[in-house]
């Protein structure tokens, strides 16, 4: 795979999170891991990511909390929601605050991978278009300054 994006697992369950970064990395990922919401955000604050995997259900920060507040201070970041409580009120609350999806626990690896990729595309679309009109917008400017 090509064009691979940065991902931020978030989890509480150790074995889990491991796990599941171990074989992202295996696929060629780089893969950075949060235990908490707290960790997550601290990880935001001072690195790049494209996709975060979050959990919905963590002890301190919950899932919801830490997707508001990723929302709020990294709009770049496109987050994909997991639950194992089959807690689909939660990921619909997600989905309204901004998840790009959200997927249940234990979920397959390629359709995770999938959904990675789609979230992926996303945001680079996006970034392009936000790109693309701070060009215009400085053009314009400059255009300004000449007439």
């Amino acid at each position: 795979m090509e064009n691979l994006p940065r991902l931020l697992l978030i989890d509480d369950e150790d074995r889990f999170r491991e796990t599941l970064a171990k074989r992202l990395t295996e696929t060629g990922y780089k893969v950075s891991e949060a235990a908490s919401g707290m960790e997550a955000l601290d990880l935001l604050s001072t690195n790049k990511f494209d996709v975060a995997i979050l959990d919905i259900r963590m002890p301190g920060l919950s899932g919801i909390e830490t997707l508001a507040e990723i929302r709020a201070k990294h709009l770049s970041v496109e987050v994909i929601m997991l639950t194992g409580h089959g807690d689909v009120s939660s990921a619909v609350e997600g989905m309204r605050l901004g998840a790009f999806d959200y997927l249940m626990k234990p979920c397959e690896y390629e359709y995770l991978v999938v959904k990675i990729q789609e979230a992926y595309k996303i945001k680079k679309d996006r970034d392009e278009r936000l790109h693309r009109a701070e060009e215009k917008a400085l053009l314009d400017k400059l255009q300004k300054r000449w007439v």
